[in-house]
């Protein structure tokens, strides 16, 4: 991705929305785009919700254990206070942040900054997760990330649960959702 450029030199800002499936790799591609930023010398800030302490209170973590550090937060609307002055703005997990993370990616990409958003577009029901839809609406560019099933070897787009916990946010990594294909996730086995 580049910085656009215009007739009167100021940045153009944008949102890039990274989506998928758990173990899909979004966080994994988070992470290397914000860290190209950086090499290009690029004021970055990372955020991520602080409900989210799978593996570090303060890094976001790949299940494949590549980091980056982060500022957690409660809310969305944090985010435009922090992000003052920067060039690119990381956010993980968006689906766990509140309604208002449109405004704030919007109101972000109007400043000139790059946003780039990375979370769940379903949740383990098959249904539109919290506020990425809207995310997905408002987004300049999408990448939707696929995982492999672990039942049958095809692409993964499905986050199966393995618990028979309903509630729609249950933390947890490979000991309660694998990926599967839309076929095998429907086998419910």
């Amino acid at each position: 991705m580049f910085i656009e450029p215009s007739i009167s030199g100021e940045r153009r800002g944008w949102i890039e929305v990274v989506c998928g499936s758990m173990f899909s790799g979004k966080t994994e591609e988070l992470i290397r785009r914000l860290k190209r930023a950086k090499i290009a010398h690029l004021n970055v800030e990372i955020f991520k919700p602080a409900v989210d302490k799978r593996y570090d209170e303060l890094q976001v973590v790949s299940h494949d254990a590549n980091t980056i550090q982060s500022t957690p937060i409660e809310n969305s609307q944090t985010i435009l206070l922090m992000a003052t002055g920067v060039d690119v703005v990381g956010i993980d997990e968006a689906q766990f942040f509140d309604a208002e993370i449109l405004h704030v990616c919007e109101t972000l990409a109007a400043r000139g900054t790059r946003v780039i958003v990375a979370g769940l577009d379903m949740d383990f029901t098959g249904k539109p997760f919290g506020p990425m839809p809207g995310l997905l609406a408002i987004a300049d560019y999408i990448t939707k990330l696929h995982a492999i099933c672990v039942k049958c070897g095809n692409i993964a787009s499905m986050s199966y649960r393995k618990s028979t916990q309903q509630s729609q946010l249950l933390l947890g990594e490979k000991d309660l959702y694998e990926p599967r294909c839309r076929k095998c996730y429907n086998e419910k086995d």
